[in-house]
């Protein structure tokens, strides 16, 4: 299982995304442009103590992004607001890489059509999004469950 985050433009999200990495053990990906400067320095601060502890993978665009995921045989699975399926009713694989879009822009249609399945959570009437760290936290959860494949240590 990895994470990846899509044109990241919110450093404390990331920081939130790239500690949950740490303590659940998956790699991260980070695919610029971001929204403020890419720095190991940057996402020490963001991400505290844990920054020595991310699988941290830094992809300077989406193609060089998606050549490599491509290569190496991973789904993607993209967390959205505009799918139809819920997390809860998808069957993870061990191998996928759960992507979220920018904060503020969402995953553009290039994104949605890269993607091998797209999933959402389910919100109550009227609630437009969850944040995207919370919403990484909840479906890299129940993915992790899914293929049991918990970090060990504890």
């Amino acid at each position: 299982m990895e994470i990846a985050l899509f044109e990241p433009d919110q450093p404390q999200n990331t920081g939130t995304m790239l500690r949950l990495a740490a303590c659940m053990g998956v790699p991260a990906h980070v695919i610029e442009p971001c929204g403020f400067p890419f720095s190991h320095k940057a996402f020490r601060r963001s991400a505290m103590d844990y920054a020595h502890l991310v699988d941290l993978r830094h992809h300077i665009d989406w193609h060089s992004f998606n050549e490599a995921r491509q290569k190496a045989g991973n789904r993607l699975i993209l967390l959205t607001t505009k799918a139809d399926g819920t997390y809860t009713g998808f069957e993870f694989k061990a191998n996928d890489i759960l992507i979220v879009g920018s904060e503020s822009n969402g995953a553009p249609a290039h994104v949605h059509k890269s993607a091998d399945a797209r999933v959402t959570i389910p919100m109550a009437a009227g609630a437009r999004s969850i944040n995207v760290a919370v919403s990484m936290a909840m479906v890299l959860g129940e993915a992790i469950r899914q293929t049991a494949s918990w970090p060990e240590g504890r």
